[in-house]
Parts: C-alpha cells; structure tokens; sequence
C-alpha cells in the first residue's frame, strides 16, 4: 500500500507531529518559528485543503500557521482562528466562559485528526529524483492531483459524521473536510522519498450548522481502497504527461505485482529499498524464532508455520527493530545531487541510464505500448475482481469496498498508465455485485443495513479450486537446515547459512489462488448452457485478457496436420489459454518479456527522443483546444457491438475531472 494512516490525539501525540512531521520529519529546533523551521530543512510550507476551509474563514491552497495547527489538532477541536474569536468576544464585553465556546467546533475530542501518508511507486519518485527541473514539477503535480482526488472521493463517499444516541444517525458532511498538507522529500535511510502528509481533521459541519466528529473506523476501513485510487491516478497523470506507461513487477513471489513505470531498472528500485532489506532480514529471524519457539515442556508455544496474520505481526515488529533515527533534514537540491553520485557509485546502474533514466523510460513505453492493447471490458473486471476477493477474504464474505479496492488495481493492470473514464470503478464494481456476488447481509444494527457495510460472498462454487493450505515444503538442498520438529526442543544453530537462509515453512499466499479462481470461473461460465449472451461474454473476457499481454507471451493455437486447412472451431478459440496464464506468471515485467536489455533500450532512446517534443506540441494543441471547445470522445465500439471503454490518446493533463 502507498497510502498509510494513523491516528492522532491531543497531547503527547499532536506534539510529536508539530514538532517533526510539520518540518520534513527533521527535529524541530526549541523556540524556532513553524516558518523559519521549515525554510532550515529545505521543505515547503504547509497548504490548506479540503471542501470544508469555506465554513472556517480559509481558503485552498493557503499557508498553514502554527496557531491554525495548535487550535484544530492540539486544543480538542477548536476553530483554526479560536484565538482572534475569543479576544473579540471579550473585548466585547461577553464571559469568558461564552467566549470560550464559542472558538469550539463541537464537543471536545481526543482523536483531533489522522494522517494520511500519501507516496508514489519507486519508479516514479525515482524519475522524480534524477530528473530535470520540468519533470520534477511534473511529478508533483501529479502527486498533488492524486491527493486531491483521494480527498474528494473521502469526501463524497466514505466520511460520515455521528450523532445522536450511541451514534445511529450518520450523515455525509455537504461541506466538506478540512485537512493540512505537508511535503516531505527523504526517507529514514536518507534514500529519495517524495511522499506528503495530510493532517485531516475529524470536525466536519451537518446540515443544521452543528459541528461534529466524523467516523474514524470508515477512514480505516476505507484506507485500501483510497491506495489503490492514489496509484491509478498518479500513475496515469505522469504517464500521460511524459509519455511513459506502467507494468506490472513481482516484488515478493505469491503477492500481487506492483505496478511500476516500464524501464527503470530493477537495480535502481533496489537502491532505494535499504529499509526494506533490513526489515526483511530481520523478519527471516522472527519467523525462525516464532516457528522453532518452545514452551518449558517443550511443546510449541505457536503453529508450526507462519500465517498471513501471524507475518504482518512480525514484520510491524522488524520494522519497529530495525526503524533508524531521524536525520537532519536537508534542502532538496542538495539531496538531489547526494542521491545522483550514491546511485552512481552503489547502485550498480549505468550512469548513461541514470542521467537519461526519463528517455530509457520512454522508449521503453513506446515498445509496451505498441504492442500492449488496453481495452478495459466490464465483464472481465467484474468476473477478476468477484474471484479475487472471494478467495483473498477469510470465508469468502467481503463488502462493497474490497471490491472497489480490486476493481481499481484490475483497471490500474490493464490500463498501463493510460486514463480511464470517470466512474468506471463503479461500473466494475455494480457488475460484480449484480451478476457474481450473493448478499448475506442479516444486520443486526442500522449499520449493517448501510450500502457500505452490506455483506457479500460469491455465487458459483469453487470447490474445485486449488486447497487453501498445503503442508510445507521440505529443504530443497542439502545446506538448508529446515527448523525443528515442533514437538522436539529448538537445536542450537550449526555453522553454515544463517537464519535468513533458513526455509521457513509459511501458509501459501491467496493470491496466486485468486488468480486462478478467475480462470476456473471463466471455464464455468464457458460451460454454461442456459445462457448464450454469458458464453459470449466469457469469449470477450478471454480475448481481452490476452490482448493485455505482449505477443511473446501468447501460446499459438497446436497445429493439427489433418484438419490443417480447416477453419478453426469457435469452441477452440474459447478456451482459455492456461499456457500463457502460466508464461505471464513466470516474467517479471513487459520489458523482461519483450526482451527490451538495457543495451536495446539505449538503442531505442534514440529512435523516441522526440516524444519529448511531440509532448510538448500536443500540449500546446490541447491549450488550444481548451479554448476553442473541443474536447476528445473516449468511446470505442467492441466487436460484439456493446460499448466499451478505450483510453485516451496519452496527452498533456486535461483537467482534474478527466479520466477519473
């Protein structure tokens, strides 16, 4: 996940955040103003956002002060500008007490606020790193579009505000949130990190005028979805500005892949991941202690493998191991040309790659997307999306938002950087809903009647997919110790490997088995004889699929000698093929599996050195235009005559409401 969340609290918590987070996460010096402090670290002043600033006196986009700060996270809840409003009132004669209250939003909370870490792929804030000044301002455009739109969508479909007895009405805020935005440009490890924390206050105002607190479970519960909405957005913004597109790349075998900007090398990732090697070294012996962990009659004190649960515990803990101090923070043209000569010097890149990491990304983009289609079908996305969920949820029950999670990842896949239409997440999600999901809900409060908290599980059966668990795989060498019986004591550790090398016996991840739940449901309504318009639905799913794939990756049909010059059967060409299901699954990346080296890339850079400059006349066109009232149709025709959905053309950015 690229969006994290955390709660923040009146008191010891609130200062923590204004004496370090206010200032790019460097140690704020004693008695220093908020404004001099943040000019010392080389980060920008903090900027107000949100619908709400309105109802407050603020307005988008100004400064954040340090009394604004103070009144609304640190004092309970009180108006930005408490401090201006009780003084009035007391000149004028009213009590303390009424002028008091009077600077109050509400009732006087504990949870002030929570703060939304917001931060891009590795590729993109690498390409924000080693690139020019224009491609720096370009990704932090993006970067702050993304935002606003995640706020916007909080906004509109998930902040609720509570009130009355034990909270049982709920109500969306029609004015808005308010929320403070910081910029931060490092991480713990010194390597490049743009990320921005948004400081959303919990006091939103109802209809009648009355300030209250909205829900901050929703906020949580809703975290996921928000992530993937930030990557698909950011992703398209500087994949359209700069001409480049995304693939998909493994990161942990098992997991979902990551998607990242085609042609930055995996070295260069790997560079900037020095936290996630520690973490990852360190959780190899957490899980060797937590397996091999006996109790003083020698029984094991936990399960014998490691469970999904069980590993995010352990790897909140080697994280908290592992976290390093803070550093000093630095201006960012000093970090810039820091990171530069390390990544020269460690990272093991070419250093032509890395001064022209922006065009090798471009050329690689061309290739992709000469080759990659990106037609985005409903009824492919709603049977992905039901069986994913299905499968990656405990019991195969979800709600409405697992499901729009997945259907934006889904759409983030397929797309490649391109932009989508507005509300196409929705439309993924309803067809889910209506045509593969059961409801189940059996409320038992008014919460449970709510569209949001409406329970649901899969339709058709899958119980012939593959077994939830599997026993653990035994040593594949001779010089990898497996861990200790669990019903033996723990043996001393011999000379050789270490721990980290050790084979840890762990519960398979579900995603390798929610992508072959999409592909058993195909084969099912393949199968279906009742409805002929499902069959043919099924075929364009397939078809579409497939086209998302790089040509290498696409298993020829087996020639049969004897029916040779025959027309081929449609029933042939409905099956699925599994063959390159399999290949895809095996590459890493598109580049990897068009064979794009970084010799050919280099070769390549060359041949798309213009796209630059036909990005810029394209912008140019499209201010023009802007002006004279034309505007691009998104809409495509499929070959069974529905309507579809095709990207748009890649372009400059057209305004904040297109393509999401």
């Amino acid at each position: 996940m690229t969006v994290d969340i955390r709660v923040i609290r009146a008191g010891q918590m609130y200062r923590y955040f204004f004496r370090e987070t206010v200032v790019g996460d460097g140690r704020r010096p004693a008695r220093t103003p908020l404004r001099a402090a943040q000019e010392q670290a080389g980060v920008p002043a903090g900027r107000w956002m949100g619908r709400g600033l309105a109802a407050l006196g603020l307005a988008p986009g100004e400064e954040v002060t340090e009394a604004q700060l103070r009144n609304l996270f640190g004092e309970r809840g009180r108006h930005p500008y408490a401090d201006r409003i009780e003084a009035d009132l007391l000149a004028a004669g009213v009590s303390p007490k009424k002028a008091f209250k009077a600077g109050a939003l509400g009732r006087r909370v504990t949870v002030t606020g929570v703060d939304f870490v917001f931060r891009p792929q590795p590729s993109i804030y690498l390409l924000w790193a080693f690139g020019d000044e224009e491609t720096r301002l370009v990704i932090e455009a993006a970067h702050e579009r993304a935002i606003e739109r995640v706020l916007e969508w909080i906004e509109d479909e998930v902040a609720v505000i509570r009130y009355g007895k034990d909270g049982i009405y709920r109500v969306r805020p029609p004015g808005g949130l308010v929320a403070a935005r910081f910029r931060h440009h490092e991480a713990r490890s010194g390597r490049p990190l743009l990320h921005d924390h948004l400081l959303l206050s919990v006091k939103g105002q109802r209809l009648d005028g009355r300030w209250g607190s909205i829900h901050t479970t929703a906020l949580h519960e809703n975290t996921v979805a928000a992530s993937a909405l930030y990557n698909e957005i950011v992703a398209s913004e500087v994949c359209e500005a700069l001409g480049l597109a995304t693939e998909p790349r493994i990161v942990t075998p098992g997991r979902r892949p990551v998607m990242e900007i085609a042609g930055v090398p995996h070295e260069l990732i790997r560079w900037t991941s020095r936290r996630s090697d520690q973490i990852a070294a360190c959780l190899a012996e957490l899980e060797h202690e937590y397996v091999t962990a006996v109790d003083d009659d020698g029984e094991p004190r936990f399960l014998p493998v490691v469970s999904e649960r069980a590993r995010a515990k352990l790897n909140a803990i080697a994280a908290r191991k592992t976290r390093p101090p803070k550093q000093s923070a630095r201006p960012l043209a000093q970090l810039r040309a820091w990171w530069k000569a390390s990544a020269i010097l460690t990272s093991g890149v070419h250093v032509d790659v890395i001064d022209s990491l922006l065009e090798h990304a471009r050329a690689a983009a061309a290739a992709i997307r000469a080759r990659v289609a990106a037609v985005v079908d409903v009824a492919l996305a709603a049977v992905d999306v039901a069986a994913t969920v299905f499968v990656m949820n405990d019991g195969g029950r979800f709600h409405r938002r697992h499901l729009l999670a997945e259907a934006r990842r889904h759409l983030a896949l397929v797309m490649r950087g391109r932009r989508r239409g507005p509300g196409l997440d929705g439309q993924v999600v309803a067809a889910a809903i209506s045509t593969h999901c059961l409801d189940i809900t059996e409320p038992k409060t008014l919460r449970g009647l709510e569209a949001g908290y409406r329970l649901y599980t899969a339709r058709w059966s899958l119980s012939d997919l593959p077994a939830r668990r599997r026993a653990p795989a035994p040593a594949s060498g001779p010089d990898e110790r497996p861990p200790a019986d669990p019903g033996e004591p723990a043996a001393p550790r011999p000379p050789g490997p270490d721990v980290g090398e050790w084979e840890i016996p762990r519960i398979p991840l579900p995603y390798e088995r929610a992508v072959l739940a999409g592909a058993v449901v195909r084969e099912k309504l393949l199968d279906t004889t009742t409805a002929t318009t499902v069959r043919g639905r099924a075929y364009d799913v397939v078809a579409h699929q497939q086209a998302a794939m790089p040509e290498q990756l696409l298993a020829p049909e087996p020639a049969d000698p004897e029916h040779d010059d025959q027309e081929q059967q449609p029933e042939r060409r409905e099956r699925i093929d599994m063959t390159a299901l399999r290949a895809l699954r095996e590459s890493r990346t598109d580049v990897e599996a068009l064979g794009l080296t970084a010799e050919r890339l280099r070769r390549l850079q060359d041949a798309f050195a213009k796209v630059g400059d036909d990005s810029r006349a394209r912008a140019d066109r499209a201010r023009a235009d802007r002006y004279t009232g034309q505007a691009d149709d998104t809409a495509a025709v499929r070959l069974d005559g529905r309507q579809a959905h095709r990207p748009q053309e890649p372009g400059p950015h057209r305004g904040r409401d297109v393509g999401h």
